[in-house]
């Protein structure tokens, strides 16, 4: 997928992340805290991300979390079932994880007719 964080100027910008989903709708992934995403979700944690297959969507919005323990073992268990190539990762200088919670989630299919299309909203943000 997709993901896209604001820089310090106020500029989108997005990178290409593999993650994993937790049975709450959190998503996980891992970088490293020299790059760009790293600096503009700390600076500002909203973020989105956008998923396809063929001609279904998935746009998503939420706040993400720099992860330390005790939560980042229940998130590192997630990954790694999602990426198994994930543990051998660990010993980069300058890995973390992000947990994402959601905000809002929009599916679209577009191979159906009509349209197929659901939303969902989670807290009070929207």
């Amino acid at each position: 997928g997709v993901v896209g964080a604001t820089s310090p100027t106020g500029t989108p910008q997005l990178a290409v992340v593999g993650i994993a989903v937790s049975p709450e709708l959190e998503i996980v992934f891992d970088t490293l805290n020299t790059s760009r995403k790293y600096r503009n979700l700390v600076r500002r944690p909203q973020c989105s991300f956008v998923f396809w297959s063929g001609e279904r969507t998935l746009q998503y919005e939420g706040e993400a979390e720099e992860l330390e323990l005790p939560r980042l073992a229940k998130f590192q268990q997630i990954y790694f079932e999602a990426w198994p190539d994930g543990p051998a990762r660990m010993n980069w200088p300058g890995l973390v994880y992000f947990a994402v919670k959601p905000i809002w989630i929009r599916y679209t299919d577009y191979d159906q007719v009509p349209v197929f299309l659901r939303e969902w909203r989670f807290g009070d943000r929207h």
